[in-house]
């Protein structure tokens, strides 16, 4: 730089050179603090104080010199070899944090801007920013191989400083020293902005050097608290039963005491109030990011059950108390009741969330966004009654944190209709967790996590499996990370409630669980898209009791069969003058599966060729709707294409002669 006056070979160095070695911001601090004591000095602010002295000592003293990462020893405190009188982070927000806001962090007095410089955001405060290289196996074990922050405690999120456009050119430029006049040293800054929500512990930022393998601290800013880290919030609703009359809805606060629901005409009802630690996660030989460095305290779940309503009714509810605050109210409207006409419903699997900040996470889902943001357009116009998730809720596998900012990212329609789910290999599977699956899917959580946030109306804690009917459609959803083996609990009681149906009342069956029975993507060698066993096992009982619709996710595109059982078409859909593929389900055939987990993680490419039972592939962000009365199901897909939501393929199942 011209004010540091660096050798000219040194300033034309390739950036990577300059980027991969601390010792030019070790040469020039050290530079600058000669300029201190050399330079014409009748004036005593040319010279560095025993105050900057004192902040390059404590700087400098942990410095360790820096060696290829995973030689580093697990914890170690390490700071940049960067005695910079002059760096500064702060944040520009109010005193105390909102529930939901955009922190703006400056990063100043940089003497020497590289690419490799970034800032974390740490919650609390108080936690371990030490370089852990070996931590990016417990990011790996998740899935997730994405070049991520090696740290002793996994930050909430972190970005780069080049994400501010003009910091590597460094055109926030401030003269810190004159000589004679003329500036003899200035530096550059940085502005970043941080979408930070209410996750009831306190922040701080980091800023680092040395990238995100090879992390060095170089400056740590105040702490921020929220303003009530008690506050009630992320409120979601689901049903407890098929009457359409009572609506459970849960919330996250920082307040251990029980709380209130207010609803309706002045009803309310106490909440149940229930949290998680450490020691309910699972870990094994390498210890799983739950149970180490992605821990987060969840601080106190509540949950309520609101009685004596009316099915497809609208009400209006809110949540909290007096000492902890409440929420908005919020309008919901209840679902129909089983064995009524009509129900509407969306369905998708795999969604997750994504930052809306430039920030890295550890598992961004990158159309999480764009695909709640459509579906919320279609829960705000009255046409949703219901909503399933199948599988793979929040991703968070393991960063606890990450449910915080999924819980966030669905409130706006799981707060105002019914949001059910059902559980995935991202939610459950561990080594010796009891899981069918014996990857490490969960991070740790083994289901811990998304059953206490997402309380189904299932038999037993662990058992993540039951029915509910709405309008004419009866659900029946299961756990395909549970013994299915024949004979097995949950084998036996998915035949006993497929069989005890009556379709007099709900003439639809719809069966859902997460991993599918047919793909045309073949998955991995180890675990394959489709498990084999899982379908000889479970497809004869949908057969026979007559299926009509199997919804599944786990891989990421959309797929739709032809009326499918043991890889034959048993019926083709036949098209009307519009082109809408129809099938006569009063002459029963067989079920047609879709695949539908579009809704937010990395695509799945679809094959150009596949089996003749795939009528229809499409690898695109979207959801699937569900309009069904008692003579006929429609079944929608919707693809975002352009921001918008386009209809791409229809389907109508007839039971005229009912």
């Amino acid at each position: 730089m011209r004010s540091c006056q660096l050798p000219s070979t040194m300033l034309s160095s390739p950036p990577s050179l300059m980027e991969s070695s601390h010792f030019l911001r070790l040469f020039l601090a050290f530079s600058i603090i000669f300029l201190g004591f050399s330079s014409s000095s009748s004036s005593s602010s040319s010279h560095l104080s025993s105050r900057e002295l004192g902040d390059i000592t404590f700087e400098y003293r942990n410095y360790t010199a820096i060696h290829e990462f995973r030689l580093l020893n697990r914890k170690r405190s390490i700071f940049c070899p960067d005695p910079n009188p002059y760096l500064q982070i702060n944040i520009t927000s109010n005193p105390l944090l909102s529930d939901d806001e955009f922190v703006t962090v400056n990063i100043s007095g940089v003497l020497l801007p590289a690419e490799s410089d970034w800032v974390a955001m740490i919650s609390p405060s108080h936690a371990n920013i030490s370089a852990c290289p070996f931590n990016a196996i417990q990011y790996e074990q998740t899935g997730d191989l994405s070049k991520l922050p090696l740290l002793c405690h996994y930050p909430v999120k972190a970005q780069y400083a080049s994400k501010d456009p003009d910091y590597l050119s460094c055109k926030k430029k401030t003269c810190q020293k004159y000589v004679a006049g003329k500036c003899r040293v200035s530096t550059c800054a940085a502005t970043l902005s941080f979408h930070v929500i209410n996750i009831r512990t306190d922040i701080k930022f980091v800023f680092y050097g040395g990238g995100f393998e090879t992390p060095c601290i170089l400056k740590i800013s105040d702490s921020a608290t929220f303003a009530n880290p008690q506050k009630p919030l992320y409120g979601h609703l689901s049903s407890t039963d098929s009457t359409g009359k009572s609506m459970r809805v849960t919330w996250v606060s920082g307040d251990k005491q029980p709380q209130k629901v207010q609803y309706g005409d002045g009803q309310s009802q106490t909440s149940q109030v229930t949290t998680f630690t450490q020691d309910n996660m699972c870990s094994w030989a390498v210890k799983s990011p739950a149970s180490d460095f992605g821990w987060h305290d969840p601080g106190y779940i509540h949950s309520a059950v609101m009685t004596r309503l009316k099915p497809s009714t609208q009400f209006s509810y809110r949540y909290g108390s007096d000492s902890a605050g409440w929420s908005d109210k919020i309008t919901f409207r209840t679902p129909p009741a089983g064995g009524s006409d009509e129900v509407k419903i969306v369905a998708f699997g795999d969604m997750g969330k994504a930052p809306r900040d430039p920030s890295v996470e550890h598992y961004i889902q990158p159309g999480s966004i764009s695909v709640i943001e459509a579906i919320a357009n279609e829960v705000s116009s009255g046409n949703i009654d219901s909503i399933f998730h199948i599988g793979d809720i929040s991703y968070a596998t393991g960063f606890l944190v990450e449910w915080d900012y999924f819980l966030h990212l669905i409130n706006p329609v799981a707060s105002t209709v019914s949001y059910m789910t059902a559980i995935g290999n991202h939610e459950r599977d561990y080594v010796s967790s009891g899981s069918v699956y014996i990857t490490p899917d969960s991070g740790g959580e083994c289901g811990v996590p998304y059953e206490t946030y997402f309380p189904m109306p299932t038999a037993a804690k662990d058992k993540p499996w039951y029915s509910i009917e709405q309008g004419s459609i009866h659900f029946t959803i299961i756990s395909t990370e549970h013994d299915w083996t024949k004979n097995s609990e949950q084998y036996n009681w998915m035949n006993k409630d497929m069989a005890a149906v009556d379709r007099s009342k709900t003439p639809w069956l719809v069966f859902t669980g997460h991993r599918p029975m047919y793909s045309s993507n073949g998955g991995s060698v180890i675990i394959p898209s489709v498990d084999k066993k899982f379908v000889q096992a479970v497809e004869p009982l949908l057969l026979a009791n007559k299926v009509d619709l199997a919804l599944f996710g786990h891989v990421h595109n959309y797929e739709r069969t032809c009326a499918v059982y043991r890889r034959d078409c048993k019926a083709m859909p036949k098209k009307d003058k519009n082109g809408i593929d129809i099938y006569d389900n009063s002459n029963y055939s067989a079920p047609v599966h879709a695949v539908i987990g579009m809704a937010g993680f990395t695509l799945d490419k679809s094959p150009s060729n596949a089996d003749s039972w795939s009528l229809v592939r499409v690898s695109e962000f979207g959801y699937v709707r569900v309009h069904a009365t008692k003579k006929e199901l429609n079944f929608e897909l919707l693809r975002l294409s352009s921001k918008e939501m386009e209809l791409v393929s229809v389907i109508l199942w007839n039971l005229w002669n009912n």
